[in-house]
This record gives structure tokens, C-alpha cells and sequence, in this order.
């Protein structure tokens, strides 16, 4: 069939195109409460133009989601963020950060499956957001590593203490990051793998 005059599909721009080196991709989600950054950790790791499905926030929200301290965010996510960075010349991740607010929390299940492991990060000023995050992560059998997004008027703990009020086991990696800087957030990604690569050596991983 002869569709005349319609326009032409561009195909993927040269940066989205995937290494020919590639042999493996794994796919990782980005989780936690509202305004936790999991939206900027995605954007600033992302090697590609990262996908995003952010509306802006309206008074419908008002009581309805919990923005403390997030009270300048304008934006939120609605569906997921879609992000991908490669690891080594082999290895590739697909990033998929969820949607906060725990209305939309119903779209985590399709987002989980498939998923190889996790990052959960975590606001001090919210950490009791996060129980509910880890515990739907091992409902699934979804291994994580716990990230602790560095906000300017955040109290300040000791790793040791947060893995205690977290009710964190003692093999499971916790970090101090700053999802704005791209490095930081490479490195939480870094644990992560390495962390996935024990469970496996240990025959711990599904």
C-alpha cells in the first residue's frame, strides 16, 4: 500500500543507538517517596535524552500528596522516567524510575517486572516513606541497595544509624549520594551491580 505524502519515521538519533559492543541489558528500577529525586537521578546518569512523564502539579493534589519538603516542586511523575547507561562495553542498564505519590503506586508492579534489582532512595526528612518501598521490593524478590539523596536542609546521620532505623540487614549496601551529580549517581548504580554480582556469586540471586 501506497501511502503518498506521509511523512517519514525518523529512525533512533546516533546517541540512542545502542553500542555494537553490547551483549547484556538489565533492567533497573529508580524507587521512593514523593520528591525523593528519582526523576533528576535518572535525567543525570541517563546517556540518552531521558524519557519522563512529568505533569504539573495542581490543587487536586493538595491533601492528597504528601509534599513535605518538596513545596517548590512544580512537576511530578505520573507514569515512570526511562533512562539508559551503559556500564561497560558489554553491559547495558535500562533505568526506570516510578512514580512517587502513593495513588499511582498501583503502575510499581508492571514497572517491577523483569527488573534485576533496585535503588531505593531515601529523604531523611520522609525516612518512614521508605518502609512501605522496601517492603512492596521484597514482596517481589526485587534486591536493592538504599541511597540517601543528599537535600541542603536535610539532618545529617551516620550510615550506621540510618541502617538501624531503616531496619536495614547488615548485606545490604546504604550510600550518601547527590542524584544531581552524575558521578554520584553512577556510583549508587556501581554498588548496585556489585552487589547483584555477590548475590549471584552466593547463588542468592533468582
Amino acid at each position: 500500500m501506497d501511502f503518498k505524502g506521509s511523512e517519514t519515521i525518523p529512525g533512533p538519533r546516533t546517541e540512542d543507538q545502542l553500542p555494537h559492543t553490547a551483549e547484556a541489558a538489565a533492567k533497573i528500577v529508580v524507587v521512593g517517596g514523593f520528591g525523593v529525586g528519582k526523576t533528576t537521578m535518572v535525567g543525570s546518569v541517563s546517556e540518552i535524552k531521558p524519557l519522563t512523564t512529568e505533569e504539573t502539579m495542581t490543587q487536586a493534589g493538595v491533601g492528597v500528596d504528601d509534599n513535605f519538603g518538596s513545596a517548590t516542586k512544580t512537576a511530578t511523575t505520573v507514569a515512570m522516567d526511562f533512562g539508559r547507561i551503559k556500564i561497560t562495553d558489554q553491559l547495558v542498564l535500562y533505568l526506570f524510575g516510578t512514580p512517587g505519590q502513593e495513588r499511582f503506586w498501583f503502575l510499581w508492579n508492571g514497572l517491577f517486572e523483569g527488573a534485576l534489582g533496585a535503588v531505593v532512595l531515601v529523604d531523611t526528612r520522609r525516612l518512614e516513606v521508605s518502609f512501605d518501598v522496601m517492603g512492596r521490593l521484597e514482596e517481589r524478590g526485587v534486591p536493592f541497595v538504599v541511597a540517601v539523596n543528599s537535600f541542603p536542609d536535610a539532618p545529617r546521620y551516620p550510615m550506621k544509624d540510618l541502617r538501624t532505623a531503616l531496619d536495614l540487614s547488615e548485606d545490604i549496601p546504604i550510600m550518601e549520594c547527590d542524584v544531581r551529580r552524575r558521578a554520584s549517581s553512577r556510583d549508587v548504580l556501581m554498588t548496585l551491580m556489585r552487589f547483584l554480582h555477590s548475590l549471584a556469586m552466593t547463588g542468592s540471586l533468582a
